[in-house]
């Protein structure tokens, strides 16, 4: 029997999607470039972090007619690289590093560049989201205001902790010591004053009135130097950070402004930043003219959330497909792990996004809420419970920004009432047709 002639076998080589890509290994000291080997006899390069080796790593890519640059999102020693490479006209391309893991392949301090740029190539790698370098200014005055926040809440817990130290028990009188009433007690008590009844009397008069015999009993102590010089500290300490915490308050208001300015500028109908009056708008309506629709009058949302979101994911979000993708990128969705047809997990993934941290903080003030959101999250809390129904819930929130930020709209909370009213006629219905077989008729307290 005669052997069937082969006609030709096809290359198992995949395509070249991105031929002109180049892939960094990202270090705090050292960076390893690789190219295509066709571009430079020596394809593998390393460079140091300094800036003007920065300069030469651009200038290098452009001597190999790069256009594409793949890289990890390692801490942040890639910001200046990005930044840098970025100015030059590259396509920085931003990879997170646990989709990169789970592609195979080799992974070693040198050859890791050759790999990134080997899957970027044909098109393996997509690039994280990052906003406008605009709005990433005031994202990281931002993140900064909100360490400055952390700290000052370890100072207050070294305040607290020098007084239960001192026996002084403030804090089951007054249940802020950050208070006005509270730091006017402890700053009489640096000043050198002991004696109980002089402190209650500084408190505020509605406390003086309910807590008076509280406020001198609790203000009895044992003053020990060290605990005092401990105390003193930690109290200069919280009031410095306050004096940062208005600096950074101010830095963020003018970066919105001139980012409202622009907007003003590049859009003729857009409201003026100064006002009739010539004074800053608020900063609700600020936001509103920024992202294209009043966010703050979605249930749960105020004036730091909105601005949160305003920072992380900014007023342009066609990078996102749909609002599925959306929320799945702020990792709000079920990640469903499949295998022979069965369902084995179906938990959120892992993640630190700042913007869905933002959405359940919002979802966890429903819980008393007449709105449409509050009957559905607390309608999701009595079925799958808390931790559940406030991912659901900040699901949903997510799906209905994407919805207001792409259209241009307005929030209207009476589309939500209408479907939760066909929910409460499902559940009525089925009430009674469980009354019915057992023998029973419902009757309405209204009739």
């Amino acid at each position: 029997m005669a052997r069937r002639k082969r006609t030709g076998a096809k290359s198992a080589q995949p395509k070249l999607v991105f031929p002109e890509a180049a892939g960094i290994d990202i270090g705090a000291r050292e960076l390893y470039v690789a190219v295509r080997p066709e571009r430079n006899p020596r394809p593998i390069r390393s460079f140091a972090t300094f800036t003007s080796d920065l300069h030469a790593l651009a200038q290098w890519l452009k001597r190999c007619q790069v256009t594409c640059v793949a890289m990890e999102s390692t801490g942040v020693y890639w910001i200046p690289v990005y930044q840098i490479l970025e100015a030059y006209g590259f396509d920085v391309v931003l990879v997170n590093a646990r989709h990169v893991r789970s592609v195979p392949g080799r992974k070693s301090d040198v050859a890791d560049c050759e790999w990134l740029r080997y899957l970027h190539s044909v098109g393996l790698l997509r690039g994280s989201f990052r906003p406008d370098e605009e709005i990433c200014v005031v994202r990281t005055l931002l993140r900064h205001r909100d360490s400055l926040v952390k700290t000052a809440s370890r100072a207050t817990l070294h305040m607290q902790k020098a007084m239960d130290q001192m026996n002084v028990h403030l804090h089951h009188a007054i249940s802020d010591i950050t208070g006005v009433s509270g730091l006017r007690i402890l700053d009489a008590i640096l000043a050198g004053e002991r004696d109980p009844a002089h402190l209650a009397d500084l408190a505020h008069p509605q406390i003086r009135t309910r807590k008076r015999e509280l406020l001198i009993t609790a203000l009895e102590g044992n003053w020990r130097d060290e605990l005092l010089f401990t105390l003193r500290q930690a109290r200069e300490t919280y009031a410095h950070l306050q004096r940062l915490l208005e600096e950074c308050d101010q830095e963020i208001a003018a970066q919105i402004r001139e980012l409202e300015q622009s907007t003003a500028a590049s859009e003729p109908s857009a409201p003026d930043p100064a006002g009739a009056s010539g004074q800053a708008l608020p900063l609700r309506v600020q936001l509103k003219a920024l992202m294209g629709t009043d966010l703050m009058r979605i249930p749960g949302i105020g004036e730091k959330t909105a601005l949160v979101l305003f920072t992380e994911v900014g007023p342009d979000l066609s990078r996102f497909p749909t609002s599925a993708h959306f929320a799945s990128w702020l990792g709000l969705c079920p990640k469903n792990k499949i295998s022979g047809g069965k369902v084995l997990s179906s938990k959120t993934g892992p993640g630190a996004n700042r913007a869905a941290q933002a959405l359940r903080w919002a979802t966890q003030t429903l819980f008393r809420s007449k709105s449409a959101l509050g009957q559905y999250f607390r309608r999701l809390r009595a079925r799958i419970g808390t931790p559940a129904a406030v991912v659901a819930t900040a699901h949903k929130i997510a799906r209905i920004i994407y919805h207001l930020i792409t259209h241009r709209v307005d929030y209207e909370d009476d589309k939500l009432t209408e479907g939760e009213s066909r929910n409460r006629q499902r559940f009525e219905r089925r009430l009674r047709n469980q009354a019915r077989l057992l023998g029973y008729k419902l009757v309405s307290q209204e009739t």
